[in-house]
């Protein structure tokens, strides 16, 4: 027996209240983590590149575009995931033209290596890694050393808030947390020079 996939919708922009389809296994964020992370980074989204990593369904690129990225990169190891992100920028069609994105199957920390390579730096990184995992550090490191984020980019970390972040690496500094239940948003910047 098939199992299906679940749906939530989006929290905000053109696209508030669409559908998009969560593979089975995928924990999505939470719509108020959404909304939450939409609100928080809502001044530097409008035309902005935006890199959502460790993606999942891609409900946070999702909320990105729908809220004036100019370019979401979609990027996520599981062949679910990204057919599930094929499968929603599908459904959005029209409303999600081919040179606003990009879908990337691989692990993170190759995933910024080839993004640091063939596309110019990120305005935004999200990264939602696996809960209570190392992922997250390592993509940090990753970023840090493939300098893939803008000069005054922003990098947004959820995590479980038993899974303390760095509060530095490298040039990336941490300077703001908030919570929600037991989910962390932790952000970072590059430290000024």
């Amino acid at each position: 027996m098939k199992t299906r996939s679940a749906k939530i919708y989006l929290t905000g922009g053109r696209w508030k209240g669409r559908a998009l389809l969560v593979p089975p296994g995928v924990r999505a964020t939470e719509a108020k983590v959404r909304q939450a992370l939409g609100n928080i980074l809502g001044p530097v989204l409008e035309g902005a590149r935006v890199l959502d990593a460790f993606a999942g369904s891609g409900a946070i690129g999702f909320e990105a575009l729908s809220r004036g990225a100019a370019f979401v990169a979609f990027l996520d190891e599981s062949p679910e995931a990204v057919l599930a992100i094929r499968d929603n920028l599908a459904r959005l069609g029209r409303d999600a033209p081919r040179s606003a994105w990009r879908v990337m199957q691989m692990d993170v920390v190759r995933g910024l290596r080839e993004l640091a390579e063939s596309e110019p730096p990120f305005d935004v990184i999200v990264l939602d890694p696996p809960y209570r995992s190392e992922e997250g550090k390592k993509a940090l490191n990753g970023i840090a050393q493939y300098a893939i984020l803008a000069h005054a980019g922003i990098v947004a970390v959820e995590h479980h808030q038993r899974t303390v972040p760095p509060p530095a690496v490298g040039p990336l500094r941490q300077f703001k947390r908030h919570r929600y239940g037991d989910t962390v948003l932790s952000f970072y910047r590059a430290a000024s020079p």
